[in-house]
């Protein structure tokens, strides 16, 4: 009787366990969602006076690869990196972060940038399929509602209300946008990646900063920037303010945090929880350029929020079931609880 209970104080105890890791990724997933949204507001400021997209998005990654390179060789001297590994660092910096990047570019020359973006975000859509597809983890109720859910708030957050004029070449690159998007969650969720999430950003990093130099250097790319002072919260400042921003809070941190929350969470969830990267990017546009989030908008943030709500309540539920049902599997943190405790 004693056996049994001090058996069932410690599968309890991995339950919370494992709780408090979904925590931790949730708070780490919400954090790369702000970073990531801030990138927006800072490169419109650099624009508006006069930079290319192409250079905006080049400076934030050359930048950022160079700010991690010497952690990140630090931390490689403790890490053996694999074959494996280097191949889906590869795979990370060539589709994750230079193609989804070229895509979108490429895309708000056809569209507007409401809807190209908008396009990008169904890629959640897709780690979805994906997840049903490979590991036959079919959806359930709630993160279907979720789904709907979080992109109907999307279009109303984005305010998709004036007429658009959709260009299927457009839509193309918006398309390879969010297959990129979808990338870069699924291989930021693989466990059996022996890296540090910093060793993995860098990395990606380096191999997106090459693929963007590479499409600069054969014009695929256009790209052009002025060293002259930007507009933030109606002040002038330097132009590297935002160029430091992009690089060390919106690559950097956003990059390593995204991939530490994934690898806690797993593709589907973080990348339900990255769509609140649209909503800090609202804020953020507010906050620093004073473009205010309408009525319209305030509905679709809490349609968005509601959908992350209902998959996370989804995730909680079918976590719980899966440690008490009948013939359930515990986490692998529980098993070897349960069996140092025997």
């Amino acid at each position: 009787m004693s056996l049994a209970r001090n058996t069932n104080y410690v599968w309890q105890r991995g339950r919370v366990s494992e709780r408090s890791l979904s925590n931790v990724g949730l708070g780490l997933a919400v954090l790369s969602g702000a970073s990531f949204g801030i990138s927006g507001p800072l490169a419109a400021s650099l624009i508006a006076v006069g930079w290319t997209p192409g250079a905006a998005v080049a400076a934030r990654v050359f930048v950022a690869s160079a700010v991690l390179s010497v952690p990140a060789l630090l931390q490689l001297r403790k890490h053996r990196a694999t074959a494996r590994g280097v191949r889906s660092v590869v795979l990370y910096g060539v589709v994750a972060i230079a193609w989804p990047q070229l895509c979108y570019f490429n895309a708000i020359e056809h569209l507007s940038v409401a809807v190209a973006m908008l396009i990008e975000y169904s890629g959640i859509l897709l780690v979805i399929a994906w997840m049903w597809a490979r590991h036959d983890h079919r959806p359930r109720r709630l993160t279907v509602a979720g789904s709907i859910a979080a992109l109907i708030g999307l279009v109303f957050v984005l305010d998709l209300v004036g007429s658009h004029n959709v260009d299927g070449v457009g839509v193309l690159w918006a398309l390879g946008a969010a297959v990129g998007l979808a990338v870069y969650f699924v291989i930021s969720s693989a466990t059996d990646n022996p890296l540090p999430p910093l060793v993995v950003a860098w990395g990606g990093l380096t191999v997106a900063s090459a693929v963007l130099g590479l499409a600069i250097a054969v014009r695929a790319l256009p790209t052009h920037a002025v060293a002259i002072d930007v507009t933030l919260v109606q002040r002038d400042v330097s132009w590297l303010v935002p160029v430091l921003g992009m690089a060390l809070i919106a690559a950097v941190l956003a990059y390593e945090s995204g991939i530490a929350a994934a690898r806690l969470l797993g593709a589907q969830l973080a990348s339900f929880v990255g769509l609140t990267e649209v909503l800090f990017a609202v804020l953020f546009a507010w906050l620093l350029l004073g473009q205010r989030l309408n009525p319209t908008q305030g509905v679709g943030a809490l349609l968005v929020v509601g959908g992350i709500a209902l998959v996370r309540i989804d995730e909680l539920t079918h976590r719980g079931d899966a440690l008490t049902g009948p013939g359930s599997s515990r986490p692998a943190e529980a098993r070897d609880i349960g069996a140092a405790a025997f």
